[in-house]
């Protein structure tokens, strides 16, 4: 038998238990199979699983980010959770710690009750409207644009408009891009929903890669680069967004709400 893998549970962006987005954060001292990692990510059965182990060259962290059906390039709450784990648990003497992933080296520092994110920027780019995007979202979106290699920004008129949206998941697969539904809000800047069936989940909660791209586009459109934003969601979460040119700083709160361990049979 393998010695045991601790193994939490945080929700990310939202001050309290239950609300925001959870995400699995285990650490190990190297890496298991891939093929163990996801099938831990599917018993999870998160929205993401976050991996870590010690960089072997500095006193940084390796992180890797799973679905419960693939590895993806980047993940905002999944950092957050990672790094409140270890500046709660394992090192809390440090104010900030830095992990290297497919997306690069990503630095994550205390800030006031929560943590603020560095990730890197993706700026929407117009795009023509996708064949079936009407007619998988149930509405019709007033601009698309293009958020990257992945993703498709949809702008609606208001935050009713997004919070009324009840897509047909089947429908979105065809798309062969994520969705993130944005409008104007009332007591924020701006709000937003994001579905991703393609990589297993149909909504997720709250989601911080989605903001490297929503960032740039609200900041441009609103003159200002220091944004508020709320994912309305089932759960819903908050968070403050800063558009640093090519990078984007997001900060946000958590809360570890399972401490427990993983038990695998060799």
């Amino acid at each position: 038998m393998l010695d045991p893998i601790p193994l939490y549970q945080v929700d990310a962006f939202t001050d309290r238990p239950f609300a925001g987005n959870p995400a699995g954060v285990c650490l190990y001292e190297m890496w298991l199979p891939d093929e163990i990692l996801q099938a831990i990510a599917a018993e999870n059965n998160l929205s993401e699983t976050a991996f870590l182990v010690p960089h072997a060259e500095d006193e940084a962290w390796e992180l890797r980010w799973m679905t419960p059906t693939c590895e993806v390039d980047l993940c905002g709450h999944a950092t957050l959770a990672a790094a409140c784990v270890l500046l709660t648990e394992v090192e809390p003497e440090r104010d900030e710690v830095a992990f290297h992933t497919r997306s690069g080296v990503l630095p994550v520092r205390r800030s006031g009750a929560g943590y603020q994110l560095d990730l890197p920027s993706a700026p929407p780019t117009p795009m023509e409207m996708p064949d079936g995007l009407v007619e998988a979202l149930g509405a019709a979106p007033i601009e698309v644009q293009a958020g990257g290699a992945h993703n498709l920004l949809a702008v609606f008129e208001s935050a009713a408009d997004v919070a009324a949206l009840n897509p047909d998941f089947r429908r979105l697969l065809e798309i062969e891009r994520s969705v993130i539904a944005t409008a104007p809000g009332f007591d924020v800047d701006f709000v937003s929903r994001y579905f991703a069936p393609r990589v297993g989940v149909d909504e997720d909660p709250v989601t911080g890669s989605a903001h490297c791209t929503l960032t740039p586009y609200w900041a441009g459109r609103l003159g200002a680069p220091t944004l508020s934003a709320r994912q309305i969601s089932a759960r819903g979460g908050e968070l403050i967004c800063e558009d640093r040119g090519e990078r984007v700083a997001l900060t946000g709160e958590a809360v570890i709400v399972i401490r427990g361990e993983l038990i695998l049979e060799s």
